[in-house]
């Protein structure tokens, strides 16, 4: 009863969240300029991406580096399915709502079916081996894009309507976050954590390690799908160049400089690369040299040095809050 009562005292505290988010984008968004607004719904989407792969790499301990390529099914699927129904919903603000949500949905479900196909044969493999087959898996899905012609092909997929906007994006994003915290702490999320520290140990008192790694794969494939479902909508246009190895690659410093296991450490990490992308773009257009990825591989390597669990290790910021104010009383 006390854990049942701690449950709903929890979900009235993330309800109450997304009441904030959504009265933030009637009052506030409208005044907010253009380019800064951007800058805040890619954080969001970026929050999305990151805590979702930190359940596969940070909580299951596998090294996933395809997240880009479920980013792209759920893109592509959702943008595809608002194209196909618009004309039909013109007008409508209700009605396109609920086939943006539906569009949402879809994407994330097909870049979940994929994961669990990719992921059911390749999550036998450990280590290294697993982390070259979600890349080869990447780029397979970013090939299979680039030779579609019915999504553009190289010329992209133009002409997406403009259905994302801070509401949805930071209502998913909330999502994200309270499924992934609530996830961690049931007995699927202790299966996941004791993959992670010992997976033979695992193994030997009882845990499907593989239906483990299989559900955290697909769970976090979904809420990519999810996040490419709303970057599609914000963007208005898809092309096979976005989700390259690249795209990949900010995910994973993402997880790998908030901490891997840390949830609370992906969001701010998450928050911080996306708004250091943006203030980066002036420098690169006085150079012509995209220097993103050089700064993104120094910060890493000074991270690994300084840091090797990353800002927050394996702990959450309320740990972090709770053990200040102890030392303090």
């Amino acid at each position: 009863m006390k854990d049942l009562m701690l449950i709903l005292l929890n979900l009235r505290y993330w309800l109450l969240v997304l009441g904030i988010v959504w009265i933030s984008d009637l009052a506030l968004m409208p005044y907010i300029d253009p380019y800064f607004s951007k800058i805040i719904i890619l954080s969001g989407i970026s929050i999305i991406l990151a805590v979702s792969l930190n359940l596969i790499n940070g909580h299951t301990g596998q090294f996933s580096m395809g997240h880009a390529g479920f980013m792209a099914v759920g893109g592509y699927i959702s943008a595809l399915t608002t194209l196909l129904v618009q004309n039909l919903v013109i007008g409508n603000l209700a009605v396109q709502n609920l086939i943006f949500l539906l569009a949402l949905l879809l994407g994330g479900i097909s870049a979940a079916l994929i994961g669990f196909f990719v992921g059911l044969p390749s999550l036998r493999l450990r280590g290294d081996y697993l982390a070259i087959v979600t890349l080869g898996f990447g780029e397979i899905i970013r090939v299979v894009v680039l030779n579609l012609d019915i999504v553009g092909g190289s010329r992209g997929l133009a002409g997406i309507p403009k259905y994302s906007n801070f509401g949805w994006v930071f209502t998913f994003a909330v999502i994200t976050v309270f499924f992934c915290w609530r996830i961690v702490n049931t007995s699927y999320g202790r299966a996941f954590l004791s993959v992670r520290d010992d997976e033979i140990a695992a193994e030997a008192v009882g845990v499907p390690t593989t239906r483990a790694k299989v559900k955290s794969f697909v769970i976090g494939a979904f809420f990519a799908g999810l996040a490419g479902g709303l970057f599609a909508h914000d963007l208005q246009y898809l092309s096979p160049a976005i989700f390259d190895f690249n795209r990949s690659f900010e995910i994973i410093i993402m997880v790998v400089l908030g901490g891997m296991g840390s949830i609370s450490g992906s969001v701010i990490a998450a928050i911080f690369l996306t708004v250091l992308k943006e203030a980066l773009r002036p420098l690169q257009e006085m150079t012509g040299v995209d220097l993103r990825m050089i700064i993104y591989s120094l910060l890493l390597i000074i991270i690994m040095l300084t840091r090797p669990n990353g800002l927050l290790g394996k702990r959450e910021v309320s740990e972090i809050l709770m053990s200040w104010k102890k030392k303090a009383s």
